[in-house]
């Protein structure tokens, strides 16, 4: 098996080669992370490198062997942009989304989730409940691919995603809005008891590591699942939806 087939599903969408990558930022498509080859430097790859820096662009340096692996076209000319198949909105417009509706944000904040189809899960049912949005790390994150996007059944559509530099700077903004934040965490509170109306944030970790200790300490709560069987972890996109139709029944029952 190809050693960097799990780079290509997540970068379906991609740009290749040193004009279409400029046409690209003209064009103002969101752009995920753009890959230039190690000692490239010449006047367009800095052309384009200033150009991610000035729009908060990930810039990452790969041997040219290792872009020659996941190149489509074979042809990249030592620059790949990955490129989104949706584009992103910001954290205030999420919120201005809820507010909009008269209701209070509810907003599902993904940490490290990395698995294009745990992410069109959650995508999938976060449109079921009603909430308002999706945040998403720049790093340590699947982006907006086509295999998320097929996943997601559509939710994409209709389901608003917003990528930040950090999550843990988000929650502090999110927490001034007013927005309690609850972190899932198997040293939590039963979710089922926890007190989960009101504006709220649920911030979901990846299905190995969790949420990250920073991003831990940032929540108001850490709450968790009841497990009564042998295994003592659910699929981070099946736990998101017990937690989001948790949120539902008691907004529901308020």
């Amino acid at each position: 098996m190809n050693r960097y087939a799990d780079e290509r599903e997540f970068n379906e969408n991609q740009v290749e080669g040193r004009n279409a990558v400029l046409e690209v930022f003209k064009s103002g498509r969101d752009i995920d992370k753009i890959i230039v080859a190690k000692g490239n430097t010449d006047g367009t790859i800095r052309r384009i490198i200033a150009m991610a820096a000035e729009k908060g662009v990930v810039v990452q340096q790969w041997d040219r062997k290792r872009i020659d692996e996941i190149s489509q076209t074979k042809n990249h000319q030592g620059v790949i942009a990955m490129v989104s198949s949706h584009n992103y909105v910001s954290v205030e417009d999420i919120i201005d989304r809820a507010k909009s509706k008269g209701q209070d944000p509810f907003i599902i904040v993904l940490d490290g989730i990395t698995d294009p189809h745990n992410f069109g899960a959650v995508l999938r049912t976060a449109d079921a409940v009603g909430a308002h949005g999706v945040i998403i790390p720049k790093r340590r994150s699947v982006a907006l691919t086509a295999t998320v996007a097929k996943t997601s059944a559509g939710a994409l559509e209709y389901v608003p995603v917003a990528k930040v530099t950090n999550i843990a700077n988000t929650l502090d903004y999110l927490k001034k809005q007013g927005i309690w934040t609850f972190c899932a965490d198997m040293g939590g509170e039963n979710c089922f008891k926890a007190n989960l109306k009101g504006p709220i944030a649920l911030v979901i970790g990846s299905e190995g590591e969790g949420v990250s200790r920073l991003v831990k300490e940032k929540c108001d709560f850490t709450v968790s699942i009841p497990m009564y069987g042998s295994i003592q972890s659910l699929n981070a996109s099946v736990a998101a939806a017990v937690f989001m139709y948790e949120v539902v029944r008691q907004r529901q029952n308020a």
